[in-house]
């Protein structure tokens, strides 16, 4: 099974967006993140799976900016940074779909689109009275959507009223819109139903295909060998192996994610 081996850190590729070398966070004695590399693709879903307590949690954070690895480098496009807060990693183009959505419930769409980052009325009345220009925001939230064919009729419906599968659209809407380099995406079918699920898989191949690659974090694995064009195994606070979905099977993820299959060998070209 040379086809799962682990993938080796090509340094310079410049099709790789986000990268991690030896990335490292201990909280006291547990060490959560131990040596970890990563990388992402240009135009790639790369999905992140693991059992729990494989560090993938804490990968995914410190790539989007919630936790400081202890040790490590990150790079974007090449060049060294490093994030202290989610801010930061969103200067950067990097936007993150949390497992919570992070919507405000009681709010329309189009002011959820727009959280922390409204729109204001041109001249005095925006500069100095803080009003919103909530035509434009309704405007751009109408593009996004129509952009990722999300069918919602009205942009002033209050989020609380959609389903489930809505909401997410919400929320997948609002990171594609102004992501710049990559969207991450934490359990975004967690909680569907199968209708919802393929409506969400649907938006993320639309964001693929719009040039930006998204991190797909699922324990979902149907949905990872659906949608992903490489999956990321973590083990043991680790990258285990890098494989692609087209050349292994689900059987074979599992024995690699719960350490049943060794994965010693070169990494196979162009994985």
């Amino acid at each position: 099974m040379d086809h799962l081996a682990p993938q080796a850190v090509e340094s310079g590729r410049k099709d790789i967006v986000l990268e991690a070398r030896g990335l490292v966070k201990r909280y006291g004695q547990v060490t959560c993140l131990d040596g970890c590399d990563f990388d992402l693709r240009v135009g790639e879903v790369l999905a992140v799976i693991g059992d729990n307590g494989a560090g993938k949690s804490s990968l995914i954070k410190a790539l989007s900016g919630a936790l400081v690895p202890d040790e490590g480098q990150i790079l974007v496009d090449g060049d060294p940074v490093r994030f202290h807060n989610p801010t930061d990693a969103r200067r950067y183009g990097i936007e993150t779909v949390y497992q919570d959505l992070a919507v405000a419930p009681a709010l329309d769409i189009a002011t959820n689109m727009f959280l922390g980052r409204e729109i204001r009325r041109k001249g005095p009345l925006g500069r100095y009275l803080r009003i919103l220009d909530k035509p434009a925001m309704k405007h751009q939230a109408e593009q996004e959507m129509s952009k990722l064919k999300i069918g919602l009729r009205s942009m002033t419906s209050p989020v609380e009223n959609l389903s489930g599968g809505q909401r997410q659209g919400v929320a997948v809407a609002r990171a594609a819109a102004f992501a710049q380099r990559l969207v991450i995406m934490d359990e975004p079918t967690a909680a569907l139903g199968v209708r919802e699920t393929g409506q969400v898989l649907d938006l993320i191949r639309r964001i693929r295909d719009r040039g930006l690659p998204v991190i797909l974090i699922s324990h979902n694995m149907p949905n990872v060998f659906e949608v992903a064009d490489r999956i990321h195994i973590q083990r043991l606070g680790r990258r285990a192996a890098v494989v692609l979905p087209t050349e292994c099977t689900m059987p074979e993820v599992v024995a690699i994610m719960t350490g049943a299959t060794s994965t010693a060998g070169p990494a196979p070209a162009g994985a």
